[in-house]
């Protein structure tokens, strides 16, 4: 990692974030879901959301969607240029993640590029280790991410016509819980405190317990 990118992620860890471009469609309606475990819910369900995927991790091994969603798992799109919200909630997630462990219920955290074509391997191995030793990266073909995105109504958008190397990329800042067997049952707003979606993620555990 170079020096100008260690410096442009510890700043941006420090930023006070500003939600980043993009369409959020999920339209939030008033209710609660079936294990009583959420007061909102996504038109179309929640069911519809995901897709199976076969993506490169971190370690630059090719992995399915069975393979990462072998446990609760908190999934981001975002990425590593990111100069401010992406890392604030990769940050959040991975809190998130912590209080979890520390009341005994295991939870992984899943960093899912919006921008392949910088987000190597190994750019993706530095990125997520700021954050927690068992983030998972992911990264893939044009193709493969679109898919990803696609399966999880993610809005994104590389703002690169003027400059192919320091351009920003607008995307929705949803991080969705997936349970084993690739199920995605709920997702959070950039707003929900760390200490909030632990509960809500501890809730959906016990429910399926």
């Amino acid at each position: 990692m170079t020096a100008d990118r260690k410096i442009l992620l510890i700043g941006a860890a420090a930023a006070i974030g500003v939600l980043a471009g993009g369409a959020l469609f999920l339209t939030l309606q008033g209710g609660t879901d079936t294990s009583g475990c959420s007061n909102s819910a996504v038109a179309g369900g929640m069911d519809s959301f995901g897709t199976e995927f076969t993506l490169t991790r971190q370690d630059g091994q090719r992995v399915t969607s069975a393979e990462v969603f072998d446990r609760p798992s908190l999934l981001y799109f975002g990425y590593t240029f990111c100069p401010d919200v992406c890392p604030l909630d990769s940050a959040r997630n991975a809190e998130a993640a912590t209080l979890l462990e520390e009341s005994g219920k295991e939870v992984q955290t899943v960093f899912v590029t919006v921008d392949p074509r910088r987000d190597t391997p190994e750019i993706l191995a530095d990125y997520t280790s700021l954050f927690s030793d068992d983030m998972i990266g992911l990264t893939g073909s044009d193709e493969e991410i679109a898919a990803v995105n696609k399966g999880w109504r993610n809005y994104y958008k590389a703002n690169d016509e003027e400059d192919q190397e320091y351009y920003l990329v607008d995307h929705m800042t949803n991080t969705y819980l997936v349970m084993p067997g690739e199920q995605t049952v709920e997702f959070f707003s950039r707003d929900t405190p760390p200490e909030q979606m632990a509960e809500t993620v501890a809730c959906y555990m016990d429910a399926a317990t």
